[in-house]
């Protein structure tokens, strides 16, 4: 029978020839009697329902003070903001948070926004205590009686149907909504469920009147009004005065609210839909003013935006109407600022980030070397990170391996958007990064973020030839070998696993010299002669020596490790090739310092770095070994020698197995000095093609950076390598230098390694 009642008798459709009976068939009396009944007992259940819960909500509003959230953050006005990398020069990198924010006093609210705001929103904020009884009126008369007739007769079956609650959206004050919005965000996006969010008896028997969901709502307002009113109580305690408080409450207000399109605040909104400061707006901005003050209330409906503009226009003239009926502006104002247009909002293209390794680099340097500080920090702007990066080598940087990819591109167009490359540019001095690009800014076209692929630091790649000014510093430190010493050239062979012919060695050109010096042999990058050094002091020197210049990752101890068969980073080889070009070993870094957002300095130290430990002059050999890789007209760098490049470098070429990379690492001379390391090729290790040399790919972009970086003067003059050292090379190619016999090379000559083949 209760089903009838409930279900069939409310919805059953009239008949088309009812029976001429007063009042309908008795049945039919009967039934909409007892409906009617059920109906003034629910009512009358109501009733004395809602005066327990009037009684209970009011003392729980007025008087109950306990599980109170901490207002602290809230006074202090600790709201999440914008998170910032920095480059050396204060520059921003990126802004990284999860609410876009600007903290904006109340000072700098102008007075067409604050009065756009209020009218808008809460024309008697000032006046009242956090909530405004003279609106309860409005808002009770807009409660839905037929949504609660409707639940009533259907006996909550509707409880789980999509429809309208019973009780309206708005007449929330300025502190309601920012009580709402700071501390009921949980409650607030579970209000809408079907299901009933507080299990007390009260909660359960209110639900059987007016349904979960309305019962949801009006645990939410209550705890919502009485949040209110302590904020503003305490406000007042904290600032002294009513109107204080109220300015430092309408402050947050403009901060906290969310404005559309993932910006927060009148004042990012303000930059973001016009592209000027908050600060500028004037009372001839009033129509502007309106029209943010009337984002808050749905941002979906109007913020800016290249649809549908009616909506905004009608929002934004209903708040010009507002104002001017609160005496904010006069009549003309309101008709003159009715009349102009919305302004012009075009979508932000989004650009290719230019700094993404870099920020990369940031987070994980970040958390690794801070133990007290997260990645979320910085995403609520608690914190501020100044980075060691110029944002002008940066871009130098990232321009410069477009171009090298374009140029690899023209001659391979289908490689074209799927090639890749990474730079790094390091201080000489102390390690510093001054640039640091993991990709190109579009790949597969994609454009590239922070989260991208850093393949300078995370790609671990063979260096091929670029190892070997590593097998010669060994060499130099062994105590054998000097750069004028002659060492053979000639056809050699490494083990190549037990019981599998040996693997012959050969040059790039093909063919063997004979005996040559070092010096020759590091500026034609000779791999006959660097296995034949490595058989000669053993692998375990190589090693070491990589580990001594900065290199961390563990290499193979085979003798094709001489040739660059074992992986590193790019990062760790310009590391290497710095810590040559300086004679100091200090480990890479990225962040100078770390604020927090009332300026409290956290950390800023002083990055350790130290003379490395070699014998006298053991460094130099290097040194002048590698300005002769530019200088010897038969070096693989010799392009270098220009009078298009009037900057005196040093530097070595590399290029893997069947051309699959194509390096270039090289450095101004001393502390003064930086070094740049380049290296293309493919994630997937194919082939750059026959002949693309780190010569030919990877050392052009070298020399763009390096060319723009001292045109502009960013790191000041590039320094001048000793006299001496030019000299000497000078010498060499004029046949003035002396010759070292290496006996131990005589006798491979002799006897050894060429009748081997």
């Amino acid at each position: 029978m209760m089903r009838v009642w409930t279900g069939a008798a409310a919805a059953a459709p009239a008949l088309e020839s009812p029976p001429m009976w007063r009042g309908g068939p008795p049945a039919k009396r009967w039934t909409r009697g007892v409906v009617v009944l059920l109906a003034c007992a629910a009512l009358a259940g109501a009733a004395s329902g809602a005066a327990l819960s009037t009684v209970i909500a009011v003392y729980h509003v007025c008087f109950d003070r306990e599980n109170l959230p901490d207002l602290g953050p809230f006074a202090r006005f600790e709201f999440p903001t914008i998170g910032h990398v920095y480059d050396r020069n204060r520059q921003p990198l990126i802004e990284l948070a999860r609410e876009y924010r600007h903290i904006t006093q109340y000072a700098d609210i102008p007075p067409v926004v604050r009065e756009a705001i209020l009218a808008a929103e809460d024309k008697r904020f000032f006046s009242h205590n956090g909530v405004d009884y003279l609106s309860m009126p409005r808002v009770i008369s807009k409660v839905r009686v037929g949504a609660w007739g409707t639940r009533l007769l259907t006996g909550g079956r509707r409880d789980n149907m999509r429809g309208p609650a019973i009780f309206p959206q708005g007449g929330s004050t300025i502190t309601q909504q920012l009580a709402r919005g700071v501390f009921l965000q949980r409650q607030t996006s579970q209000e809408n469920s079907y299901q009933l969010r507080s299990l007390g008896i009260l909660p359960r028997a209110l639900s059987s009147v007016i349904g979960a969901r309305n019962v949801n709502m009006v645990i939410r307002k209550r705890e919502e009004i009485g949040l209110s009113l302590w904020i503003e109580q305490q406000m007042r305690r904290q600032f002294g005065s009513k109107r204080r408080a109220k300015e430092e409450i309408l402050a947050r207000y403009a901060s906290f609210v969310y404005m559309g399109d993932g910006q927060y605040g009148f004042a990012r909104a303000t930059e973001y839909y016009f592209g000027r400061p908050l600060s500028t707006f004037t009372t001839e901005d009033v129509d502007k003013a309106a029209l943010l003050a009337g984002i808050a209330k749905s941002p979906r409906d109007y913020a800016p935006s290249a649809d549908d503009a009616v909506p905004i226009l009608r929002r934004r003239n209903q708040i010009l109407a507002l104002m001017a009926a609160q005496g904010f502006i006069s009549r003309d104002q309101m008709t003159g600022a009715q009349q102009r247009p919305l302004p012009d909002f075009v979508p932000r293209a989004s650009q290719p980030f230019r700094s993404s390794a870099v920020v990369e680099h940031v987070l994980d340097e970040l958390e690794s070397a801070h133990a007290d500080l997260s990645i979320d920090d910085l995403l609520q702007g608690h914190i501020q990170v100044f980075s060691t990066v110029d944002a002008r080598v940066q871009r130098i940087v990232s321009d410069a391996l477009e171009h090298g990819l374009e140029r690899y591109e023209r001659r391979h167009p289908g490689a074209r958007g799927v090639v890749q490359g990474s730079i790094v540019v390091l201080k000489n001095r102390d390690g510093s990064i001054l640039a640091e690009t993991g990709g190109r800014q579009v790949y597969h076209g994609r454009a590239t973020s922070y989260s991208d692929f850093n393949r300078v630091r995370q790609s671990l790649r063979q260096p091929g030839s670029a190892m070997k000014p590593i097998v010669y510093l060994a060499a130099f430190r062994h105590g054998d070998f000097a750069l004028e010493t002659l060492v053979p050239d000639e056809p050699i062979s490494v083990p190549n696993g037990v019981e599998v012919e040996p693997k012959w060695i050969s040059n790039y050109d093909g063919r063997f010299k004979g005996l040559i010096p070092i010096r020759e042999a590091l500026a034609e990058s000779r791999n006959a002669v660097a296995i034949w050094i490595t058989t000669q002091i053993g692998i375990d020197a190589i090693l070491q020596t990589s580990r001594s210049l900065g290199v961390q990752t563990p290499l193979q101890r085979y003798a094709t490790t001489a040739l660059g068969a074992s992986e590193v980073s790019l990062l760790e080889l310009a590391t290497a090739y710095r810590t040559i070009a300086s004679g100091v070993l200090a480990q890479p870094y990225v962040i100078q310092r770390i604020v927090r957002h009332l300026g409290e300095v956290v950390d800023e130290k002083e990055h350790r770095s130290r003379p490395i430990s070699m014998a006298d002059g053991t460094l130099a050999l290097i040194q002048e070994g590698l300005r002769g890789v530019v200088r010897i007209p038969t070096g693989t760098a010799h392009a270098l020698d220009s009078r298009g490049f009037p900057i005196a470098v040093m530097g070595k070429t590399g290029t893997t197995n069947e051309f699959r990379d194509a390096l270039f690492v090289g450095s101004t001379y001393g502390v003064d000095g930086i070094t740049v390391a380049v290296r293309i090729g493919f994630d997937d290790n194919r082939s750059l093609g026959p002949s693309e040399t780190g010569g030919r790919v990877a050392l052009p972009v070298f020399q763009e950076v390096m060319l723009k970086v001292y045109r502009d003067g960013i790191v000041g003059p590039a320094p001048a390598f000793p006299d001496q050292m030019e000299q000497r090379i000078t010498g060499y190619l004029q046949g003035d230098a002396p010759v070292l016999v290496s006996q131990a090379a005589v006798s491979s000559t002799a006897g050894g390694m060429g009748s081997e083949r």
